[in-house]
């Protein structure tokens, strides 16, 4: 059983920056390709970011990039995400899942198997 925790989540304004961290306690961390995907209320989930197993590969959604930053830090099993120019639009819940891959990024949820609780993103503006 893999288990992912999220946090840094909360309630910031329009131009602020937040950082999500998403922990996998198990020993397979490292061989995995992790990505981030957020929904809002009445929309589908979309694809945020992904990054290889050894952090040398990354892809960002469309709406986001230039904005957001994945990174990994394999020693201590945790992907981050980080968030810059926050605007309402950004506000959701934001998930972090583990690929079935190590090296293959992709965007597409049915890819991963593992998957966080999520943490709420709320952007007031």
């Amino acid at each position: 059983q893999v288990l992912l925790v999220e946090s840094g989540g909360g309630l910031v304004q329009a131009g602020d920056s937040l950082r999500l961290s998403c922990l996998d306690p198990g020993r397979t961390f490292s061989s995995y390709t992790m990505g981030w995907f957020r929904q809002a209320p009445g929309k589908e989930r979309e694809f945020i970011a992904a990054i290889s197993f050894n952090g040398r590969n990354t892809n960002y959604g469309t709406s986001v990039k230039g904005r957001f930053t994945i990174s990994r830090d394999n020693a201590k099993n945790t992907v981050y995400l980080q968030m810059n120019s926050l605007t309402p639009e950004d506000t959701a819940v934001y998930y972090c899942a583990r690929s079935r891959y190590s090296a293959y990024i992709s965007g597409d949820a049915s890819e991963y198997n593992y998957w966080g609780q999520g943490t709420q993103v709320t952007v007031s503006s």
